[in-house]
C-alpha cells in the first residue's frame, strides 16, 4: 500500500490506499458532496507537518495546550481559540493556528 494525499473541495486527506482510483473512491465515500482536485502519492510511507511553517514555535507544547482547549470547548473551534489565549496568552492569530492546526491533525 502507498500513502496518498487525496485533496477534494474542502479537505486535505492522508490516506493508504493500494492504488490512486482507490484513494479517489475513498476521498468520494467519505465526502461525496465534494470534487476530488488532486491525488498524489507520497515518496515516503509517513506523512511530516511542520510545526515551525505552522507558526507554532515557543516555549509552550501547542499541541497540548491546544488539544486540552479543544477537549474542554468540547470540539468547538472559537471557544477554543478563546480558552487557548486565556491559558497561553497568546493573540487571536496565534491562538487560531494552534488551534486549527490542531483540529486539523484530529485532537
Amino acid at each position: 500500500m502507498a500513502l496518498y494525499e487525496i485533496e477534494t473541495t474542502a479537505h486535505i486527506m492522508i490516506s493508504w490506499a493500494e492504488s490512486e482510483q482507490q484513494a479517489r473512491e475513498q476521498a468520494q465515500e467519505h465526502y461525496p458532496e465534494e470534487d476530488v482536485l488532486r491525488i498524489r502519492k507520497r515518496p515516503r510511507d509517513s506523512w511530516v507537518i511542520s510545526k515551525r511553517l505552522l507558526g507554532l514555535e515557543g516555549n509552550i507544547n501547542p499541541c497540548d495546550t491546544a488539544r486540552e482547549c479543544l477537549a474542554r470547548a468540547s470540539g468547538d473551534k472559537v471557544h477554543a481559540i478563546r480558552l487557548y489565549m486565556i491559558d497561553t496568552g497568546a493573540d487571536l492569530h496565534e491562538a487560531q493556528r494552534a488551534i486549527e492546526a490542531n483540529m486539523s491533525l484530529g485532537w
